[in-house]
């Protein structure tokens, strides 16, 4: 009697479990908790993708891909190298921090792709193009000028434009393939003062430019910034793109500003925006957007949702970051793509190879500082916390070597194993300040050490702590903690970094085992 009891018991809570509705999950803002500015974005069929902004880093012009505008996986670049300079080497003194290559513009044509940037480093725009934008190859084109914040523009009848600059918005033509600037032509101003809507006193002149073509009416959208306000959102309309245009503030909230429009398959639009949030960098936002008398209107009763009508995220890992073995299969990728070198590297100096399961560097250079050292390798850090962590071998390293774990912008963290009147220390440096400090040091008798960074940004907590470990397991910390500054030299959220540069003798190598990440911290140590 007691088995029957219990199998009605199962087969009634088992009924009631089929019958109840499926607690549906839904997407969160932002729906990309790194830094991922600038973006720029395409629908072809159900696929989207969008570029965004790495400056100074090698490759560049990330583009990511995504079926449901939530979850987003990096599957290309638009650059190996941008160009070959001082700066952008990282070579003679000179860097590219802050600069390199800055906001793009994505754009799907007549069967082509085709991503724009523009950089005041070179002083040039390049325009590259491709059939298959996930495998490339891409064609390079390049304009003789730098046009600032520019939106790439294919009209309906054949003629292929730019809309670029700040305050004072100008239209370039461009040839039919977008390889040059139309013989010719002139550029015109077509809209004379852009950040007239959000009022007279104005902190920054209206930028970020993204143009559209909705139902034979263009629609351009802009950044600006009243003064003691808020990043905002602006739009202008027109039914021919010289104009004349009218203008409207269509969004403020949160700072939430600067993208574009995107359209679902089904008919629903987005806004695509981001927002500077401290340390962790500028962080994506989709905003849903309804049509009120032919204007564009992001946001829910005027606000940025917490919630979204979308799946909900899966996480940013291995799509935007990615732990890493460095164990290589024939025919894959020395480098996934989620990892990035600070300015250009000099491929003669990192190896997959010549130690099979491991990253080695090889300094090449004599170097004072971190930031000056080339070679160092890089991924994005995310929030709201996050932990990164590897193992070094440092029996090759030579008098003078830095090897080790950053946390990379300006106010840089370091851990890492100084080799000085021949022998090994751990140590912690800081740059909070603004200078490079030693804060703790600790003799290292072993050939291998690991080293983790762990961050916190919650709530713009902003703060950063470092550990070594002599076994794996038992994590020691060691120096203070960092705190964090999103500073506008580097225009860059903090990344992860393995580095080893010299300061006395080159040919000096370290071996990296792995590189683990981590979307949380141990609050044990």
């Amino acid at each position: 009697m007691q088995k029957i009891f219990l199998s009605l018991v199962v087969l009634f809570s088992t009924s009631l479990t089929f019958n109840l509705p499926a607690q549906v999950k839904k997407a969160q803002n932002p729906i990309i908790y790194a830094d991922v500015p600038d973006m720029s974005m395409i629908r072809v069929g159900d696929t989207y993708y969008m570029s965004s902004t790495t400056m100074h880093m090698s490759p560049g012009v990330p583009i990511m891909k995504s079926v449901d505008l939530v979850n987003w996986k990096l599957v290309n670049y638009a650059y190996n190298t941008l160009d070959s300079t001082d700066a952008l080497n990282l070579e003679h003194g000179k860097n590219a921090y802050g600069r390199g290559s800055w906001a793009s513009s994505i754009r799907y044509h007549n069967g082509w792709y085709y991503v724009s940037t523009f950089s005041n480093t070179t002083g040039k725009t390049y325009i590259y193009s491709t059939r298959d934008i996930e495998k490339g190859p891409w064609k390079t084109a390049t304009l003789n000028r730098s046009l600032h914040d520019h939106s790439l523009f294919f009209d309906d009848d054949g003629r292929v434009y730019m809309v670029y600059n700040a305050g004072r918005i100008k239209l370039a033509e461009l040839n039919a393939d977008a390889s040059d600037f139309k013989t010719g032509t002139t550029d015109q101003v077509i809209i004379e003062n852009a950040s007239a809507p959000a009022g007279p006193n104005i902190n920054l002149p209206a930028e970020g430019n993204q143009l559209f073509k909705i139902k034979g009416r263009y629609y351009l959208f802009n950044i600006t910034w009243p003064r003691g306000g808020m990043r905002t959102v602006v739009v202008h309309r027109a039914d021919k793109i010289t104009g004349p245009w009218e203008g409207k503030l269509v969004f403020q909230d949160k700072g939430v500003a600067q993208g574009g429009l995107i359209d679902t398959p089904d008919g629903k639009w987005y806004a695509y925006l981001f927002r500077d949030y401290g340390a962790v960098g500028r962080i994506p936002y989709i905003v849903p957007v309804k049509w009120e008398n032919g204007w564009p209107v992001p946001g829910v009763d005027g606000k940025v949702p917490d919630e979204l009508d979308l799946p909900a995220s899966k996480g940013y890992i291995p799509g935007i970051v990615a732990s890493d073995e460095f164990n290589r299969r024939k025919g894959e990728a020395a480098l996934p793509l989620v990892w990035q070198w600070n300015h250009n590297p000099d491929n003669r100096l990192w190896s997959l190879t010549r130690r099979k399961g491991y990253l080695r560097l090889t300094t090449g250079c004599i170097d004072t500082l971190f930031l000056t050292a080339r070679n160092t390798l890089t991924q994005r850090t995310i929030g709201p916390q996050c932990s990164g962590s590897t193992s070094i071998d440092v029996s090759n390293m030579k008098e003078g070597d830095f090897a080790g774990l950053a946390l990379l912008q300006k106010k840089y963290g370091l851990v890492g194993v100084k080799y000085q009147n021949g022998a090994r220390s751990i140590v912690m440096v800081s740059a909070e300040t603004g200078n490079a400090v030693e804060l703790q040091r600790v003799p290292l008798t072993q050939k291998t050490v690991c080293l983790k960074a762990d961050c916190n940004f919650s709530d713009r907590a902003d703060l950063a702590y470092f550990y070594y470990s002599l076994d794996g397991k038992s994590w020691i910390p060691i120096g203070t903690r960092l705190k964090m500054e999103y500073s506008m030299p580097h225009f860059m959220g903090y990344r992860f970094g393995l580095f080893n540069y010299a300061t006395m003798t080159t040919g000096g190598f370290v071996d990296f085992d792995y590189f683990h990440i981590t979307d949380r911290i141990d609050t044990r140590n």
